[in-house]
């Protein structure tokens, strides 16, 4: 076997040629310019550490239903005084790193795979993850009529969002733990594990082009809706059925320089997870109207409630299932074992979190000196 190389040196062959990845309209990201009077600059506010702007960054998904909500709710923009909030949507992890690493994005939220291979390419030098956003919402869906039990998987070509993501390495793990043999780098083996965008999932799952998807949520739930079962909920491999699918990263020079911008971000996080915990049918519409905001399309009520309901909004960066979430990418053959040191600093969420009256959280040992 090959030497394993870093998960974003394969980004380039993450896609099969017969589903072609869409890409964000412009640069890394689409920049959003949703009107939402929520997030107006109230008169008379101040700017924080003299910033004009904090760009952040997210995606169109339900898993980042803590930003959606805090950009709909205007949290960010009123936590930024007259820091104006600007923002870019992300269709994939490792553009998103590159934003970040070029300084067209402040902060942002993604999947643990990209944020660990990000760190871990740039020698710890890039990056530090500084709060948690959601756990679960990945499921296998399956077409019934041609899968239906998990030892039918075998044999069958079963969708992953993108070479070397969160869910392309949870599912490889769990094609290892069957006893089944696939190569990683090209997907082929016992199981063909065909490399897709999300958007195009729904359409290829139509055509019979797949037979079914290792994906998060809203993507999993529109399966369900054409005709899909969900034959494995990933929330049950794991302890407590709590993993990481969504963190919070900063640029570590933005976080060292502006301190204060930071915090005013996790204090958004924070009161935007309150609120979803709080007001869960409220949250599920505002997270819905923003994707309408940013794509065009709102998700259907059959889509979005299982969807949502499948999803747990919380602080926790629940960071020893990054750990472990790290070892399935070398055990797959996509990542050499990295040093995961100094990923964490929870710093200013922790004081978030004791100024809100709410207990602390672990970073199981991988903070930053």
């Amino acid at each position: 076997m090959s030497a394993a190389r870093p998960l974003t040196t394969l980004r380039t062959i993450a896609v099969v040629a017969t589903f072609p990845l869409l890409l964000a309209a412009c640069g890394y990201g689409s920049d959003s310019k949703a009107d939402n009077a929520k997030e107006k600059v109230v008169a008379g506010s101040s700017k924080i550490d003299g910033l004009d702007s904090v760009k952040i960054g997210y995606f169109g998904n339900l898993t980042h239903g803590t930003a959606l909500v805090a950009r709909q709710q205007g949290y960010f923009q009123k936590q930024l005084g007259a820091t104006k909030a600007a923002y870019q949507i992300f269709n994939a992890g490792p553009s998103e790193i590159e934003a970040l690493n070029s300084k067209s994005i402040d902060i942002g939220w993604i999947g643990p795979s990209p944020a660990i291979n990000g760190y871990t390419k740039a020698n710890g030098t890039n990056l530090r993850i500084i709060g948690g956003s959601a756990s679960g919402g990945v499921k296998l869906v399956v077409n019934p009529k041609k899968i239906k039990s998990l030892k039918d998987v075998k044999g069958k070509k079963i969708a992953t969002p993108q070479l070397g993501n969160t869910q392309d390495v949870a599912f490889l793990n769990w094609i290892a733990d069957q006893g089944w043999k696939v190569d990683a780098n090209t997907g082929k083996g016992d199981v063909s594990v065909i490399r897709t965008d999300n958007k195009v999932t729904p359409d290829a799952y139509a055509s019979g082009a797949i037979d079914g998807a290792w994906v998060p949520e809203p993507t999993a739930s529109k399966l369900v809706a054409e005709g899909g079962k969900v034959l494995l909920d990933e929330a049950s491999l794991w302890p407590d059925k709590k993993f990481v699918i969504t963190n919070i990263v900063v640029r570590q020079d933005f976080l060292k320089q502006h301190p204060k911008a930071v915090e005013a971000v996790l204090k958004a996080s924070v009161e935007a997870n309150k609120w979803i915990n709080a007001n869960p049918d409220q949250a599920k519409a505002a997270a819905n109207k923003q994707l309408e905001a940013d794509s065009g399309k709102a998700l259907p009520a059959q889509v979005l409630d299982p969807a949502w309901q499948s999803i747990q909004f919380t602080d926790d960066p629940l960071a020893s299932t990054l750990n472990t979430e790290a070892e399935h990418a070398v055990k797959a053959g996509l990542l050499e074992k990295p040093s995961l040191k100094g990923i964490y600093d929870l710093t200013l969420l922790d004081k978030v979190l004791k100024a809100g009256g709410a207990s602390t959280v672990d970073d199981a040992g991988l903070g930053a000196e």
